[in-house]
């Protein structure tokens, strides 16, 4: 993960390096030039979070998890998962307090059948959104014996 994190830092500071460079080209394209000094600094500190689920489809009530790690968040920060439903972001009874490392691993399980928009909410920030699809159980029948 370390790793992850300095490939991560070094392709920001080469990408906010090149901005510079084009900026001016950037701004005759029609493009809008990318942002600088203090608003570049401020998107480099904001909170951040990741989030991945292990699986992309499950049954019904099958748990999973959803893990990821979040960015200028103090550790212990209680992360929640919250669930699209209709037109509004649902909060579900699923927290948990982020390790020292910032990362964190959810237990989840899903009972509305379909594809479930989820994402991660905390200290003050919002994770990007996950998809996973809900299949219904399917309970075999068995025939009755006759006697």
């Amino acid at each position: 993960m370390d790793r992850f994190r300095r490939a991560s830092a070094a392709a920001l500071l080469t990408a906010v390096a090149l901005a510079g460079a084009v900026g001016g080209a950037a701004a005759s394209s029609g493009v809008p030039a990318p942002p600088s000094g203090e608003r570049a600094q401020d998107l480099a500190t904001r909170p951040a979070l990741s989030a991945h689920a292990t699986a992309r489809s499950v049954a019904a009530w099958e748990e999973f998890r959803i893990h990821g790690s979040a960015r200028n968040i103090s550790s212990g920060t209680p992360v929640t998962l919250q669930q699209k439903q209709g037109e509004r972001w649902v909060t579900l009874p699923a927290t948990i307090k982020t390790a020292g490392s910032g990362e964190y691993s959810l237990r989840v399980k899903l009972g509305i059948t379909g594809e479930n928009a989820l994402r991660i909410v905390g200290g003050g920030a919002v994770s990007p959104v996950v998809r996973t699809t809900v299949t219904p159980v399917v309970t075999p029948v068995v025939p009755a014996t006759v006697n």
